[in-house]
């Protein structure tokens, strides 16, 4: 396999040795270097590049530069290459126009000349660009193959859950057969009515339409947990669960956390989140994710990916039952499973789930909208920042807004960053009332109710983001939670003055605690709680000092 490339432009043959000589340095083993000094031989070059199918995995561009200055060769090299990280160097005068190069062009960073010595200036900034290129870069011959139909639900799970858990594969269209070698050699092995998908494993194993549980075993996924009894387990592998798995087990506390999908949880599947402190230039969901399981297995946390199904007091212990008949046990239970997209209750829609309508941010299908035109139901954050991702592939994107305008439920900055995007529209007091489609979406209906008038449209990928709910139901005759299904906790618990029924302790329930001492919630899940990422976070760490509290009289 090609060696990705590093690409380095300026016009300043002094300037572009030097930046050369500082990437070889760091990085001539992974990557080969190349050089341009202006953009139109950059592009050049990249067209080249892309004619052979090389990787390129970042972009180094100078700023200044005659003919084609770098934030316009950098807006044309995501032309070519969409998922490469580009860096702008500037000049301290050019600061202003670095950040407009991050808002309007989609720079992923701006570094500051001179970058000397490269292992302050230079390398962290890099480092970290390359480590999140290489999370979601999927070499073609490594790894998983799904073989499937672009339409199939089960097709489109499958690919969610092997991007979400990282897991190398690449996807093979069927219906491309006559475009694609592999898929035409791969199907010419099927029998007259094959099972699809198809997985093939890197051992060349074939799996037939399995169900991510049944897959999660072959792409090393832990399925059992180690032992039977733990100081603490987390339910919930979001940013909170995350944070709770990783100040528990760094302070002593042999932790479990189970997850039935992915780590992450919703934040995992955003394209880009911007305002969570420490990140400048913003950080993606799944980068995000990735972290911060790296981090918590560093600490000795285990991860297993089940579906809990129960829980239950058993004097001092708290029992978890999980989908696959077996139960673990511990001291203490942290509940943070966040929520789920609340669906369209609408006829037809749960048939072309996964066919054209898809919930959440649809990871996997960026790529495939290729020139295509993407509806997105919403008006939040979340829509906001899959129009910006979707804008980088799509030709167009309509944003559907039932409201009157964004400001109401949509941060600012999100706000300008579409205005500013020419291939996304806004259509505001507008909403789906229909869609249309046997085995996949071919037409929405959209009503505005502002004339009055439905307006039917040709459309193939519709995504939607109209809020989210709890999926609660396992916990049941165990823990109270309000009647939308978010777990009640701490004064939540206090009617009264009294303390919940059946409240054993000579104390109050903690702030994050539930009706089962010992059992904590924390994030979406909890009501109340502030739906962000760096709040969700803020509460994992914060429970585990009532965790320490707790077991401290356990």
């Amino acid at each position: 396999m090609a060696r990705p490339v590093l690409l380095t432009v300026d016009d300043d043959p002094q300037v572009l040795r030097a930046v050369e000589r500082d990437l070889r340095a760091r990085y001539r083993e992974g990557y080969r270097i190349l050089r341009a000094s202006s953009g139109a031989e950059a592009l050049a070059a990249l067209r080249e590049l892309e004619e052979r199918g090389a990787p390129v995995a970042l972009i180094v561009s100078d700023h200044r530069m005659p003919e084609m200055d770098g934030v316009e060769f950098l807006r044309e090299s995501g032309k070519l290459f969409p998922e490469t990280k580009r860096v702008l160097l500037t000049a301290y005068a050019d600061t202003d126009a670095a950040i407009r190069a991050i808002n309007q062009a989609g720079v992923d960073r701006y570094l500051l000349k001179p970058w000397d010595p490269p292992e302050e200036g230079l390398y962290p900034a890099l480092d970290d660009l390359l480590a999140e290129w290489q999370a979601a870069y999927r070499p073609a011959f490594e790894g998983v193959r799904v073989l499937g139909s672009r339409w199939s639900p089960r097709a489109y799970e499958l690919r969610e859950f092997l991007a979400r858990n990282h897991v190398p594969y690449r996807w093979l269209d069927i219906e491309a057969q006559e475009r694609d070698p592999e898929v035409r050699r791969l199907a010419g092995t099927l029998d007259e009515s094959p099972v699809l998908p198809l997985v093939v494993l890197p051992d060349g194993t074939r799996l037939e339409s399995p169900t991510p549980a049944e897959l999660s075993g072959h792409v090393g996924l832990r399925t059992r947990a180690e032992g039977d009894f733990y100081d603490l387990v987390i339910v919930g592998g979001g940013p909170a669960g995350l944070a709770a798995a990783v100040y528990g087990a760094s302070e002593g506390l042999r932790t479990l956390l189970v997850e039935r999908e992915a780590p992450g949880g919703q934040a995992g599947l955003s394209s880009r989140i911007e305002n969570y402190l420490g990140f400048s230039t913003g950080i993606s969901g799944s980068r995000l994710a990735q972290e911060a399981v790296t981090q918590a297995r560093r600490f000795g946390v285990e991860i297993v990916a089940q579906t809990v199904t129960g829980l239950r007091a058993d004097g001092p212990y708290r029992v978890l039952e999980l989908a696959d008949g077996s139960e673990v046990s511990s001291h203490a239970v942290v509940i943070a499973t966040g929520v789920q997209w609340r669906k369209l209750d609408m006829p037809g829609m749960d048939r072309l789930q996964g066919a054209g309508v898809y919930y959440g941010a649809g990871t996997t299908e960026a790529l495939a909208c290729r020139d295509e035109t993407v509806y997105i139901i919403g008006g939040a954050n979340s829509a906001g920042q899959a129009a910006m991702n979707f804008s980088r592939f799509a030709q167009e994107v309509v944003m559907l807004v039932r409201g009157p305008s964004l400001t109401a439920t949509m941060s600012q900055y999100l706000i300008e960053q579409i205005e500013e995007t020419p291939n996304i529209r806004v259509e505001l007091n507008s909403s789906v009332v229909d869609v249309h489609g046997g085995e996949r979406l071919t037409a929405i209906d959209v009503f505005c109710s502002q004339s009055g008038e439905t307006q039917s449209l040709p459309a193939t990928s519709l995504f939607i983001f109209i809020g989210a709910e709890p999926g609660t139901d396992w916990l049941a005759g165990s823990v109270e939670r309000d009647g939308r299904g978010f777990v009640l906790s701490g004064p939540d618990l206090m009617r009264d003055g009294q303390r919940p029924p059946g409240w054993p302790l000579d104390r109050d329930p903690g702030l994050l605690e539930t009706s089962v001492p010992g059992v904590f919630v924390v994030g979406d899940v909890r009501k109340g709680s502030v739906k962000r990422v760096a709040s969700g976070v803020g509460e994992g760490s914060v429970a585990i000092s009532f965790v320490h509290q707790y077991l401290a009289n356990v």
